[in-house]
This record gives C-alpha cells, sequence and structure tokens, in this order.
C-alpha cells in the first residue's frame, strides 16, 4: 500500500497552562525564521501549528491566540534561511510590515515578505482578540521561486486577494493540502510541491505586472492546474466540452489541446476518467446504494445510461452494477463485527 503525506502537529494543550506560551516560543526559536513574539494570552496560550513537508516547499498550518511578532536583525545573524514566507489569512487580521512597507490582511488575503530581513507581523483574532486567529504559511527557499530576487520587494508587506483567478486556486490548494495531507501520497510530494511553487510564481508574477518574467514552462503548468480544477468543479454539466473550457480561460481550443499533449492525455480523457472517478466513488459509498446508477451517472455528466455503461466496462473490465455490488460487500465484511462474523460459521 503507497505511504500516505503526514504531517506533524505541535499543540500546547498537551501541557499545563502556564508552561504553555514558553513551549510555543521553544518551537518558534526552532524553525527555520525565529521570532521575538508577544502575546496578551501567556499565562494561557492555547495554540497548534499543523506541518507538512513537500520537499522543497513547507506548510504550516497555524491557530493561535493574538500574537505581535518581530524579526529583528540580531535574530537573522543567528539564523538567515534563505526563505521566502508566503501566508494566508484564514481567520482574524493579520498585519504586515517590512521595508518600509504595510498591508493589513482580511481572511482570503495573502502576504509575501524575505524571512532574511526584518519584519513584523501581527494576527489578532476578532472580538477585539478575544477569538483565535489561523492562517497558513508557505515556506518558499530562495532557489525555488524562478523570479528574479531583485524585483520581489517591490510585493514585501502587499496584500494579495486570494478569492479569484490564481489566487483562489493558490487558496485552495494550500488550505485542502495543509487540511488533508493524508489523502496524498509520499510519492506525489515532489509533484505537489511543483504544482503550489508553480502557482505561486504566477501569482506574485501577475502582482509585479511582469508576468513576463515568470518561465514559460512555469505559466504553462499553472494554467493547466486552473484548467483542472475548473474541470473538476463542473463535471456535472453535460454541456462541458473542449469549446466551452476553453472559452472559460479565454483561449483558443488549440492551444487547449496542447496544454493536455504534454500530460500524456486528451482534454477529452480528462474529463471522462475524472467522471469516472467521482462515479466510481459514489457507487462504492454504502450510504448511497439506494441511489440508482442511472442518477449518479448523472451526477457526473453522464446522460445516456447505456454509454455511461459502455465507458465504465471499459476502463473498469466489469459493469457499474458489479462493481457496486462488489465493494458494497467488502464494505459489509468490514464493517461486520467479528463476533457477528464468528457466530455466523459452521463448525
Amino acid at each position: 500500500m503507497d505511504a500516505k503525506l503526514s504531517r506533524h502537529i505541535f499543540d500546547t494543550t498537551q501541557v499545563p497552562a502556564p508552561d504553555r506560551f514558553g513551549l510555543w516560543l521553544d518551537m518558534i526559536a526552532d524553525s527555520p525564521a525565529p521570532l521575538r513574539v508577544r502575546t496578551a494570552h501567556a499565562d494561557d496560550f492555547v495554540a497548534r501549528a499543523e506541518f507538512v513537508e513537500l520537499g522543497a516547499l513547507r506548510l504550516v498550518r497555524y491557530h493561535y491566540p493574538a500574537v505581535d511578532c518581530v524579526r529583528t536583525r540580531k535574530l537573522i545573524q543567528r539564523s538567515d534561511p534563505d526563505y521566502y514566507c508566503l501566508a494566508l489569512t484564514l481567520s482574524g487580521t493579520g498585519v504586515a510590515e517590512q521595508e518600509g512597507q504595510q498591508s493589513t490582511c482580511r481572511p482570503g488575503e495573502f502576504t509575501f515578505y524575505d524571512c532574511s530581513r526584518p519584519h513584523e507581523v501581527s494576527h489578532h483574532g476578532l472580538a477585539h482578540g478575544r477569538e483565535h486567529a489561523s492562517s497558513v504559511v508557505a515556506f518558499i527557499p530562495y532557489d525555488a521561486l524562478p523570479l528574479p530576487q531583485g524585483r520581489l520587494a517591490a510585493l514585501f508587506a502587499g496584500r494579495m486577494p486570494g478569492t479569484e483567478g490564481i489566487g483562489a486556486l493558490l487558496a485552495d490548494y494550500l488550505v485542502r493540502l495543509s487540511a488533508h495531507p493524508e489523502q496524498y501520497r509520499v510519492a506525489d510530494a515532489e509533484r505537489l510541491a511543483g504544482i503550489g511553487l508553480d502557482l505561486a510564481s504566477t501569482m506574485l508574477g501577475r502582482h509585479l505586472v511582469a508576468e513576463d518574467t515568470v518561465p514559460t514552462e512555469v505559466r504553462r503548468r499553472a494554467l493547466l492546474a486552473q484548467i483542472q480544477s475548473h474541470i473538476r468543479q463542473h463535471l456535472g454539466e453535460s454541456t462541458l466540452s473542449p469549446q466551452v473550457i476553453a472559452d472559460a480561460h479565454h483561449i483558443s481550443v488549440r492551444s487547449l489541446h496542447r496544454l493536455f499533449e504534454a500530460e500524456e492525455t486528451t482534454v477529452a480523457a480528462y474529463v471522462r476518467d475524472q467522471r469516472l472517478e467521482r462515479c466510481r466513488r459514489d457507487l462504492a459509498d454504502p450510504a448511497l446504494r439506494d441511489q440508482p446508477v442511472q442518477v449518479i451517472a448523472g451526477r457526473w455528466g453522464f446522460r445516456d445510461k447505456a454509454h455511461f455503461s459502455r465507458v465504465f466496462r471499459a476502463a473498469l473490465q466489469e459493469t457499474p452494477m458489479a462493481y457496486r455490488a462488489r465493494h458494497l460487500e467488502q464494505a459489509r465484511i468490514v464493517n461486520t463485527p467479528a463476533s457477528a462474523v464468528n457466530s455466523q460459521r459452521t463448525y
């Protein structure tokens, strides 16, 4: 069985209340970019950090009371990592300041800064700081970001939306991957990191108003990821076609086909495979055992029952009904208590 990605969880509630803030400070001191941290909740600092390692990319999902942090020149001299930090605010209000620039980020907005330069970061929850704040942070090595370092200073402590276009796709990627890394395989870690870096590079390049500084291949992969996400969101629409997909992304159908050629598949095959995957999942779900096969097929864009059966059988070498019966029987056996199984045996 393929090994799944895992996350390392750091939770201050594992120690008594008076020790929690000190434990958090120890964790921050061991991070790639230590900070000086102040808080009004030092007497009982209930906080959590979840780490996901993806090769060159490190993701950290934070949940904490209100904090005010500063990275000084002295701290940089002790630990001077070649990292950028891309932070997505999930809840509360974040304020970042670096190189004379400052921005205030609301939920769904990004900020970006250089860990090797002095900066200040504050993050407070709502209700005057009484509620916890949360964020997802990506630590990106300098050499993993294919953009001119000298140009990026214009973005430090800036604010970028994560609710539209590439920003929305990147935000969704960070949130999903940091929340459920177990849904992915260890073998896919490098590829997942590559997708995240492509999306981050493209978003940053667009905010530099210099997308031409982003390598062509990076832009291609980012556009492909955006199109694949669009397809997955519209699988239930029977009208989903190469022309409809191309129009939604303001490119020609020919350009769309070229994008998928490098993936050794076609647009139509990708749509079909994604639809089949959703149908397989629903057919094997005991909670949906009473739903007719035709209803499940129609939900994912297969409007013709006969066509769906042919496509399903060609891909999986069995009919949808046989596939469903086999998987529901396996689920029944797995969920049957051992005592019940033993009571049915003949001795």
